[in-house]
């Protein structure tokens, strides 16, 4: 029977900084994390070969094998460098007509091939897939992680996801429950409040998450969110949220945890993982600090304010998902791609491009607008980050919004726009002053097309642009993707997964 630290250690997945993984004195701090009773880690960054061996050591310390987490929507290279990167989740929607068994098949094995990858290098537990729904236009967070806006799309690909996962030994999770699609505030930032009556919420928000349930998620992560018609409590300290609605009226069996606890939506509540536990969550995920947080723990169940009952509920469900974890690779051992019968993941790329060019989306274009013949008499303005731009689109016309006067305007001006949807960021549009200034832009130019890198929404401010085009990621991919359809080497195939 382990002593009281161990079991509460237990109930904690914290932080393994991939940076860092190859540093001996590193190393040491993890594994007396391990020793201590840790349940496992949440991987941020680094170089697959220095994680993948920092995880084998890891996991050849503890009888029961460790929870190897990653926030990997975007596949295993949104976090490690040498693994391959996917286009996000709005992306694959656009990408992929679900009554299209070809384009079906293309998602399941770009699926497949993330699956290799998390076995490859050791995360068990990919934090996929985001069932928000994306009702607001606004959404700071969420936007283009989610697959759509229609409750519908979001459980047919969540399912597809959590099934593909789940068939080669690996768990899924569910995010963020009850449902942060409806938010204008990044929850990393402050605790987003969702206005919503309960019938509405079970109509659209909840929805995909009872057909995860029914479909066999092994994990739901419960979001920092502020739900009134359901708690006054933020969700993930809310027992009605998650014992009474996902507990009880939803069945569900499997694991619970917290979105991260380090993150300042629960800023101003005491003992927030204690608080977690008493309504029912089984996980603490990424506290800043798991020695503080077991010392805190501790002293709750010495004042009362935790019960043990709570405590070995918690760890026998715990204890019971990291003997199931199957996936482990023995040392020296290397892995087969399911899809290229080797080491080596050559498809994989190939099936992320596929996905992007496939992903994007005319939305109007004036006839004989398209494709750009004559690049070279093109005036590319650049709005958000122009550094962010790294494939070459033929022309020297390169220029920003603050640069441009439009009185050396060329034949075409394509406006680029980058808005990327990440944590602590607080915004995934663009300013009123930029919004205008393109607009008068548009009005000087004798042709005009828009194209946004991120958030599609902002495309509805420019309806009196020639030509609208959506990509649904900032990165060269996405780039080299719309360049193809520009020059009418690749077919706009997307479709828009939600309303503008």
């Amino acid at each position: 029977m382990p002593d009281l630290d161990h079991k509460l250690y237990r109930l904690i997945i914290s932080r393994l900084d991939g940076d860092r993984a190859g540093a001996a004195s590193y190393q040491d701090e993890l594994i007396r994390l391990v020793q201590n009773g840790i349940s496992g880690f949440i991987v941020f960054g680094g170089k697959k070969d220095d994680v993948k061996s920092c995880i084998s050591t890891l996991q050849s310390i503890p009888e029961t094998p460790l929870f190897i987490a990653s926030d990997i929507e975007r596949g295993v290279g949104q976090q490690i460098e040498g693994a391959t990167t996917f286009p996000g989740q709005m992306a694959v929607a656009a990408a992929v007509d679900r009554h299209d068994f070809d384009r079906v098949k293309v998602l399941a094995d770009a699926l497949t091939a993330i699956a290799s990858e998390c076995i490859d290098i050791g995360i068990n537990m990919p934090l996929m897939p985001v069932l928000d729904v994306n009702s607001n236009p606004d959404n700071p967070i969420i936007c283009t992680r989610a697959f759509s806006d229609d409750p519908d799309v979001v459980s047919w690909f969540g399912k597809m996801y959590i099934r593909t996962i789940e068939k080669y030994g690996l768990i899924s999770c569910a995010k963020h429950f009850p449902g942060h699609g409806d938010t204008a505030i990044d929850s990393h930032i402050s605790l987003p409040v969702i206005s919503k009556t309960f019938r509405e919420l079970n109509d659209t928000d909840l929805f995909p998450f009872i057909e995860a349930v029914r479909t066999g998620v092994s994990s739901i992560m419960i979001g920092h969110i502020s739900v009134p018609a359901i708690d006054d409590l933020p969700a993930s300290l809310s027992k009605k949220t998650v014992t009474e609605i996902l507990r009880v009226e939803l069945d569900y069996k499997g694991l619970v945890l917290t979105d991260a606890l380090n993150m300042h939506a629960l800023n101003e509540y005491e003992n927030a993982a204690v608080k977690c536990l008493n309504a029912g969550v089984d996980i603490i995920l990424h506290p800043a600090d798991p020695v503080e947080t077991v010392n805190d723990l501790r002293l709750s169940l010495s004042r009362g304010e935790l019960k043990e009952k709570i405590v070995d509920a918690a760890v026998e469900r715990i204890m019971k998902y990291r003997a199931g974890i199957r996936n482990i690779r023995p040392p020296g051992k290397q892995p087969t791609c399911m899809l290229c019968k080797g080491d080596d993941y050559p498809a994989h790329k190939a099936l992320a491009e596929e996905i992007s060019d496939s992903s994007i989306t005319l939305l109007k274009q004036r006839p004989g607008l398209l494709p750009v013949r004559d690049l070279h008499d093109v005036t590319l303005i650049f709005i958000g980050d122009e550094n962010r731009h790294e494939v070459s689109f033929g022309t020297d016309g390169y220029t920003t919004l603050e640069k441009c006067s439009g009185n050396a305007l060329k034949e075409t001006v394509i406006f680029i726009l980058f808005t990327s949807i990440a944590a602590w960021q607080g915004s995934s549009g663009i300013s009123d002053e930029d919004m205008n200034a393109i607009k008068k832009l548009i009005k000087k130019s004798r042709k005009s097309i828009v194209i946004s890198f991120g958030s599609p929404y902002v495309l509805r401010h420019f309806t009196e642009a020639d030509g609208l085009i959506a990509a649904y990621d900032t990165g060269r991919p996405a780039q080299a993707s719309v360049m193809k359809c520009l020059k009418g080497e690749r077919d706009f195939k997307g479709k828009l997964p939600v309303k503008l």
